[in-house]
């Protein structure tokens, strides 16, 4: 995206991966909820994400050390349009599917055709900006975009690549169980519907001998077992069935791993760092809902949440929060007035933004008490300058109907909380909205059923959880754009609608320098933060990790996103028994 990428011409491996590494051996992770589909590239269906990973591939592969940096993987060669206009790709003679028929020119044009149209709705607005695609050799084809956006090139090299002639003529936005055949290095070897699907390495893969692959993909089998939840999945692992177990606890992390298969030496503790933002993760409010739809309302609702309490008492104060989306990085906003370019990007638009967007935002401190009155104060203040007073111990409207409000949770937790954590969050969340006179209430739903309300954005609040990036571009108005405040299956759960946020981040993907990019990031950072959409909670600079002992990864060399999709357990390997 900008200078040149970080390795040379005829590398023989990636900086981050042990090319040593051994072949063989197997790997067993443990997910929540279940799964009826194989389609991750659809909306319908709760589909097994690991196929997307593991049985398909892209042009290009994204390095995990370089935000910005493509390397070639189904394409031999890339060639980018001066003013990137438009990109053309060459495959490699040698691409396969796993059934060993070739991966055509046909297969790409088709595939991004079929998505662009009919896949996820996180496929369509990259789409609407191609204004041809065409082959223009045996191997080759061009790619022409209708506006000017720097980005989609490096888009248009990540889109997986389908063999057509499997799904030709079938309804292809249907849910489905078909085994897809992909071009990847597994193949889906065994599936139990919503209990387990396991890959198995194809001895025969293509592209094991290319210079982006060597470390990489090197179990013979990955098997991944659903359970009901978090408590089921760490049980797994206590008892040897599940080989590799994500600790989202700090506390947990210091005090509970002192069970036998700890003592035994039969698994070991790992800790990852990364330099990656933190996202967003905590409450997110629908505006859509006109009880939230007021910043006042939203900034009382975060008033509220007293969060030093409450990582106190669930974590021992050891999570760091999250104080904007980008924080811990450089593309973070500071708490402090906005200048230079990234003031300028702001500016045409500070008749419309919250306060503090422009002027510098930062969240509440907290109290060490459970109740927060100076907070509490606040919040009854922005509440009754909005129209909320209390009345006989109810916070009621003008017209007297109370402020009352659903807040959904996944009975079968998140990828980054457990079900018992989120619950026993809004449940001390709760206590303190009463003291405000709010009646709020909550929902438990199973995977299945929470997937369906939030696609539909059939709640009040929510759990919320967006990993962001170091390399931010397009798909951030999937997550915060107008068009996708009301496209079912979106990202921006919140239902914002903000000219500020789509301008910057028009900017974002037109700027010709890095400092231009970074402030532009910042600036959405600013307006996304100030816009008081979510009520953020903690998060850890490092992935903790508990795996059996003959499982190891390149800890030397660990990439700059650490532990992020990608690195486990693609770059993992299982030592021989002695």
């Amino acid at each position: 995206m900008y200078g040149e990428p970080a390795l040379p011409d005829g590398f023989t491996a990636l900086p981050y991966v042990n090319p040593d590494a051994r072949q063989g051996g197997s790997i067993r992770l443990a997910e929540p909820g279940g799964f009826d589909s194989l389609k991750p590239w659809v909306l319908k269906g709760n589909a097994a994400y690991a196929v997307g990973v593991h049985v398909t591939e892209t042009l290009m592969y994204r390095s995990l050390d370089e935000p910005f940096s493509l390397y070639g993987l189904l394409a031999q060669s890339v060639e980018v349009a001066p003013d990137r206009s438009w990109v053309e790709f060459t495959l490699r003679p040698e691409a396969r599917f796993s059934d060993g028929s070739p991966v055509t020119i046909e297969d790409v044009i088709w595939s991004y055709e079929v998505l662009g149209t009919q896949g996820h709705p996180r496929y369509h607005a990259v789409w609407t900006k191609v204004a041809k695609i065409e082959q223009t050799g045996e191997r080759s084809l061009r790619i022409a975009f209708t506006e000017a956006d720097r980005e989609l090139p490096m888009l248009m090299g990540m889109r997986p690549v389908l063999k057509k002639a499997q799904w030709e003529g079938k309804d292809f936005a249907a849910s489905s169980l078909e085994v897809p055949v992909g071009s990847g290095p597994y193949v889906v070897d065994r599936v139990d519907p919503g209990r387990s699907i396991t890959f198995r390495r194809n001895p025969d893969y293509w592209g094991k001998d290319l210079a982006v692959n060597r470390g990489r993909n090197n179990l013979d089998t990955i098997r991944y077992d659903y359970f009901g939840d978090a408590n089921a999945m760490f049980e797994a692992f206590k008892a040897g069935e599940v080989t590799v177990w994500r600790e989202l606890s700090a506390l947990k992390w210091e005090q509970e791993y002192n069970f036998p298969l700890m003592q035994r030496g039969d698994a070991v503790k790992s800790e990852i760092p990364n330099g990656r933002p933190s996202g967003i993760m905590g409450l997110v409010m629908n505006t859509r809902n006109p009880l939230f739809a007021d910043w006042r309302v939203r900034q009382a609702m975060i008033e509220a949440f007293n969060f030093r309490f409450i990582n106190a008492t669930l974590n021992g104060g050891k999570d760091r929060r999250i104080t904007s989306y980008f924080a811990n990085s450089d593309l973070a906003m500071q708490p402090v007035p906005a200048t230079g370019h990234e003031a300028e990007l702001l500016e045409p638009f500070a008749a419309e933004l919250p306060p503090g967007t422009i002027e510098g935002y930062s969240l509440p401190e907290g109290s060490d008490r459970a109740l927060d009155r100076a907070a509490l104060r606040r919040a009854i203040k922005l509440l009754e300058d909005a129209g909320w007073t209390v009345r006989d111990g109810v916070l009621q409207n003008a017209d007297g109907h109370p402020f009352a409000f659903e807040i959904l949770l996944n009975q079968s937790g998140t990828a980054m909380r457990t079900a018992s954590e989120t619950q026993q969050i809004a449940d001390i969340y709760v206590q303190a909205l009463r003291n405000l006179g709010m009646q709020p209430r909550i929902t438990l739903l199973d995977s299945a059923q929470f997937v369906q309300r939030t696609n539909e954005f059939q709640f009040d609040m929510t759990w919320y959880e967006r990993a962001l990036s170091l390399s931010p571009g397009n798909e951030q108005l999937l997550y915060w754009g107008s068009a996708a405040a009301d496209q079912p299956g979106s990202r921006n759960w919140m239902g914002m609608k903000s000219p500020a946020a789509e301008a910057v981040i028009a900017a974002m993907v037109n700027s010709q320098t890095a400092a231009d990019f970074t402030a532009a990031v910042r600036a959405l950072d600013r307006i996304l933060t100030a816009g008081r959409y979510v009520i953020p909670v903690g998060f850890s600079p490092v992935s903790r990790l508990a795996h059996a002992a003959d499982l190891r990864y390149p800890s030397q060399t660990t990439p700059l996103y650490g532990d992020w999709p990608g690195f486990m357990p693609e770059l993992w390997w299982q030592e021989a028994e002695e």
